[in-house]
């Protein structure tokens, strides 16, 4: 069973009190995510990422073997997160590739799931994109690039149509940053409510600016 498929319900019954109950869990789920409580870290989860001073040289590396994500703007590094990549049988594709088509509202448009949030989309070859959802300690997705809500609000601020993207098995940034990269686990946190999942709440950014200005 699906996480989408785990909250959802056969009918959307309009009595009261299942309206009350509905609200109150959607509220919580809204508590929990802004809090960002069950990274499997310990404590909450941010993120830090500096606002590039030439947005035309924002470059993006992934190490498939790591899960690290590096934007840098030349030498100068703006963030370092961890990501979750395709796991084996739907790697992630390797190369050079460019960001071509953003969406933060975007949702799965397929079954199963349809409707499923994918907000922050940054696609970088036909339907592989990085974007918020759960992070895994290993490889577990399909190909997409999943991160935090946290770093991938931050990641669609720093990134445009055009941006550069290489992703390889390894990258010479694994040695020089990873150190950096607090890591995720988050296979056990709860799954937000459906209401919230599918309200357009879901998309709203992180607290605080988003890039920090030097």
């Amino acid at each position: 069973m699906s996480a989408f498929d785990k909250w959802a319900r056969s009918d959307f019954s309009p009595r009261p009190m299942k309206h009350l109950f509905n609200t109150i869990l959607a509220v919580a789920g809204i508590a929990v995510l802004s809090s960002c409580a069950g990274t499997g870290v310990g404590g909450s989860y941010s993120v830090k990422a500096y606002a590039p001073h030439n947005p035309a040289a924002v470059h993006v590396k992934l190490s498939t073997s790591t899960q690290n994500i590096y934007v840098l703007e030349g030498d100068r590094l703006l963030m370092a997160v961890q990501g979750n990549v395709g796991k084996p049988g739907t790697p992630t594709p390797h190369g050079q590739f460019h960001i071509f088509n953003k969406d933060k509202t975007r949702r799965r448009a397929s079954e199963p799931d349809r409707g499923y949030p994918m907000a922050y989309w940054c696609e970088f070859a036909p339907a592989y994109g990085f974007h918020e959802g759960f992070v895994w300690s290993e490889p577990h997705t399909h190909g997409c690039v999943r991160m935090h809500k946290e770093a991938a609000a931050r990641f669609f601020a720093l990134v445009r149509t055009g941006t550069p993207v290489t992703v390889a098995n390894s990258l010479p940034e694994d040695q020089k940053y990873s150190h950096l990269v607090r890591k995720l686990d988050q296979r056990r946190d709860p799954d937000p409510p459906r209401a919230y999942m599918m309200s357009p709440a879901w998309f709203k950014d992180p607290a605080g600016p988003l890039l920090i200005k030097e």
